[in-house]
């Protein structure tokens, strides 16, 4: 990492006209008033028109003018040699050589913004570069051990696997600063900053292309062996002893240590989308338009699109470990949405398995009249469902055993972040539901299509309905659990199969795997059971949504 000897010294041209050494010279700005907050690493006497090619830059240079030409030729070479070799500031002492500041080196130094200081009155130049180089090593000293500190502690959280989040944390606070990490594709992936708005502080992110920020931001690249992994940046705030660009440097280096300490690949994806998930359904926002702009910063457009809350999980026997049935899911749902559509997921580890299967949350972006999201009619799947089961059909492993499906939960569609917070709550009370459609490998239950289902699921952790299930079932319940002679257990599960076809008691007697016989027998069995007549619309409407309550 280069440095620059004038990062390590806040002192600046400002700072040195307070100092009484020189203010005892009466001090006026001639020229360069725009460079006052110029930084200095130096302070040199100079005498003669020779010394100046000894200068490095960024000195602030003492004078008399003494052995400097008198023409005006001479004057405007020598006021363009001064001025190319960058000095942080010219002070030129007045009586001696000259009573007035050269009109060119005036000139040239108003051009450059270098301030020009002429003294009206005879000073000590060594006290005054005694002062300021006393405090320009001062500087240095508290520069370098704060650059120590931060190195050392940022260091420390790359090499202990830091989660991603907690070094955002720690960089935003050293340089009180919102600072922001994105991924190569500008996404963004984490981001802190202390009493500001996400609207103030994501707003550069949420449009495409590089972010328009402020002039006072830093930028510096998360990259490590060659591989570019993200850009942090630091949003406007006070000056650190260390310099704000060094520290985020530093910053960057502690990331890319657990980039690659990170084998998956996939901890800032996972850890962007958790964040978004946990906001979301937690109520973490103060309105909608601040969590649109989060949305928005990590990748999923939210004005002018059509939003939809989605579930996603495999089912049946997947034949090999979880984290592959989740990967090749996740894959499947982003290629089928891509590339104008766009997808966030996350796993739900509140599910009703404890997240030991590949149990998915997703928020889905998709452009009005996208086809992917068009009602479809009947019991075919939607467009969104056939690209699926398209996708998954080329990534699955040929082991795969049949039995094994993907189903896919779609709440209802809507505009705006009230609407998807809804879909993706009531998709997810719903839990897994009896398909609605179904293609290849992949069914589908459709919110549109199943609105009572819906609305029961929706209601389900309430005791009253609870109770309701239970009272009304319960019969069913304490008969499948039973064992010996006349205790099959699969009552509720010719209830259901029932239930989907009320009018046409063969196809359900197909659909439950059962004889029709024996499928009768079962049937009169649960009116025996439960009291009551199976061909009478109430009961029908009774039990369905009783077993909908039961999940």
């Amino acid at each position: 990492m280069h440095t620059n000897p004038a990062d390590l010294t806040p002192v600046t041209v400002a700072d040195v006209l307070e100092l009484p050494e020189l203010a005892a010279g009466q001090p006026e700005l001639a020229a360069g008033a725009a460079g006052l907050q110029r930084r200095l690493r130096w302070a040199h006497v100079v005498a003669g028109a020779a010394a100046i090619g000894l200068l490095d830059g960024g000195e602030l240079i003492l004078t008399t003018g003494a052995g400097w030409p008198t023409a005006q030729g001479a004057l405007e070479r020598l006021a363009t040699e001064l001025a190319g070799v960058d000095p942080a500031a010219v002070v030129l002492e007045l009586g001696a050589h000259f009573e007035t500041a050269p009109e060119p080196l005036v000139r040239v130094c108003g051009e450059r913004a270098i301030p020009l200081i002429v003294l009206h009155r005879e000073v000590r130049f060594v006290q005054i570069t005694q002062r300021i180089h006393q405090r320009v090593l001062a500087a240095q000293n508290e520069a370098l051990s704060a650059r120590t500190e931060i190195h050392e502690m940022l260091t420390e959280l790359g090499l202990n696997r830091s989660p991603v989040d907690y070094v955002i944390d720690r960089l935003s606070e050293t340089l009180d600063a919102p600072v922001v990490l994105e991924d190569p594709s500008g996404r963004v992936v984490a981001w802190a900053a202390r009493d500001r708005d996400p609207e103030s502080v994501l707003a550069a992110w949420t449009q495409p292309g590089e972010p328009a920020l402020p002039a006072d931001a830093e930028r510096v690249v998360v990259e490590a062996q060659g591989r570019r992994w993200g850009t942090l940046s630091a949003l406007g705030g006070p000056a650190h002893p260390a310099g704000r660009r060094t520290v985020l440097e530093l910053g960057a280096l502690a990331l890319a240590l657990g980039r690659l300490a990170d084998t998956s690949g996939e901890a800032w994806l996972r850890l962007s989308s958790k964040q978004l998930f946990d906001t979301l359904l937690s109520g973490r926002y103060r309105r909608d338009a601040e969590l649109a702009v989060q949305l928005a910063a990590a990748g999923l457009p939210v004005t002018d699109r059509v939003l939809v809350g989605a579930t996603l999980r495999g089912t049946g026997d997947f034949g090999a470990h979880g984290p592959l049935e989740r990967a090749l899911l996740e894959t499947a749902l982003r290629r089928a949405v891509a590339p104008e559509g766009r997808v966030i997921l996350v796993p739900d580890t509140e599910a009703a398995d404890g997240g030991a299967r590949a149990t998915l949350l997703a928020l889905l972006s998709f452009p009005r009249g996208d086809p992917r999201v068009a009602p479809s009619a009947g019991d075919s799947p939607t467009p969104l469902v056939t690209r699926l089961a398209r996708e998954l059909d080329m990534l699955l492993p040929s082991t795969t055993p049949a039995s094994w499906r993907a189903h896919l939960g779609l709440g209802a569609d809507g505009t705006g972040v009230r609407s998807l917070i809804t879909s993706l709550e009531r998709v997810r009370a719903a839990g897994q539901l009896r398909p609605s459609a179904a293609a290849g490998r992949v069914t589908a239950q459709v919110a549109e299509r199943q609105a009572l289902a819906y609305l029961v699921r929706g209601f389900a952790g309430s005791p009253e309905l609870q109770e309701y299930a239970t009272a009304t079932l319960g019969p069913l319940v304490a008969h499948d659990a039973a064992s010996g002679p006349g205790h099959s257990g699969d009552l509720l599960r010719v209830l259901r199969a029932y239930l989907d076809q009320p009018t046409n008691r063969s196809l359900a007697a197909e659909r439950a795997r059962l004889s029709r016989s024996v499928f009768y027998q079962r049937l009169a069995l649960i009116e025996e059971l439960l009291d009551v007549d199976l061909a009478d619309g109430t009961t029908i409407a009774t039990l369905a949504v009783a077993l909908l309550a039961l999940g």
